[in-house]
């Protein structure tokens, strides 16, 4: 990794806790290590006011600071370094093809001189970091680089929220590269070869992303808007309740009586017909390759009978995701407070590996 500017992409020696800023809640993740085992060591998952977070953009970084604040306390983590992702349209991540026989130093100063190739704003605006991936599969005489670049301000809005939370952020990565590193994990336990390109939906609470791993490499990443928030202000509207209460199934609590037929049923036959769309536009583009098992992951997720729906009507093999599984607990931690939530913990997964890296 080169470290350009403000470490984009970058490590951190443990303990670190995994903050995860998302535009209705904030998750926060501190995981140890035994061997070659993980354990987790500390979570907590904390609402975000609304207007705070919209779009991967921190509007409001007190009030979001607050939030980490207290997610981080109510978590019982005694860690003061974290990491956190910059996403959606905030961040931009792009494959070049450079002659391999150029050193990292030259590989740097090449991406320094062609940067508003590859970039829409002007340089001085744009911290930027790259990763050699290897050789390139048609050409062995080039190296595959991953560059990723996000403006400044989005880098600098996490360091100071970070900041006002009292802690120190040590890496500021991709949330698409956080999801890849939490499903090495996933495909590893599943046995599915490092070839295989999987697909992962992260379903957040107003976008959704689909991205293509083959490895621990995200091969493709695109935003959709859709998520789960469409499902609550149904609720809010037909049952007259607020943003708190008609996030009753995010609390495992029984839902208001009609609601599977009413409200659930249609919010499925919808985001199904969503995620077919995304699907169909992956398939289009010039990164395809074909995708035999897709997993849900983020909050919306778990919505139920979600994933069992959508491998019927899409015809591939459906899963909800969960990083989490088969990881020992702390005493400290409530496995049945984890357990309803794990889906929403892969992007802080992600995060709280970087420590290991």
């Amino acid at each position: 990794m080169s470290g350009l500017i403000s470490r984009l992409i970058g490590t951190a020696a443990p303990p670190l806790v995994g903050v995860d800023i998302g535009s209705s809640s904030i998750k926060v993740l501190q995981l140890g290590q035994s061997g070659t085992d993980y354990r987790v060591e500390a979570f907590a998952l904390e609402s975000v006011p609304e207007g705070a977070v919209s779009e991967g953009t921190i509007s409001d970084p007190d009030a979001v600071a607050e939030v980490v604040k207290r997610a981080v306390k109510r978590s019982g983590s005694k860690a003061r370094h974290c990491a956190m992702a910059v996403s959606g349209a905030a961040v931009i991540t792009k494959i070049i093809n450079l002659s391999s026989d150029l050193s990292e130093d030259d590989i740097e100063a090449q991406i320094e001189v062609e940067a508003n190739q590859y970039i829409p704003y002007p340089r001085e605006e744009v911290s930027l970091d790259f990763e050699v991936l290897g050789p390139s599969p048609r050409n062995a005489e080039l190296v595959e680089i991953l560059l990723a670049a996000s403006k400044t301000e989005h880098v600098d809005m996490r360091r100071e929220v970070a900041e006002l939370a009292g802690l120190d952020i040590r890496v500021v990565d991709v949330e698409s590269f956080a999801i890849a590193n939490a499903f090495d994990l996933v495909r590893k336990r599943a046995g599915i070869d490092e070839t295989e390109t999987i697909g992962v939906l992260n379903m957040g609470s107003t976008a959704s992303t689909l991205i293509a791993l083959r490895g621990n490499r995200s091969i493709y990443s695109r935003e959709h808007s859709f998520g789960g928030q469409q499902l609550i202000e149904e609720c809010m509207r037909r049952y007259g309740m607020d943003q708190e209460q008609a996030s009753f199934l995010q609390r495992g609590e029984a839902p208001p009586a009609g609601f599977e037929d009413e409200l659930l049923e249609p919010f499925r036959q919808s985001v199904i017909q969503q995620i077919s769309r995304a699907l169909q536009f992956y398939s289009s583009s010039s990164d395809y390759s074909g995708i035999n098992t897709l997993f849900l992951t983020g909050g919306a997720a778990a919505t139920p009978g979600l994933a069992e729906a959508l491998g019927d009507e899409v015809g591939i093999s459906c899963e909800l995701a969960d990083p989490l599984q088969g990881m020992r607990l702390a005493p400290s931690v409530k496995a049945s407070e984890l357990e309803r939530v794990r889906p929403a913990f892969t992007t802080a997964c992600g995060l709280a590996l970087r420590g290991f890296d």
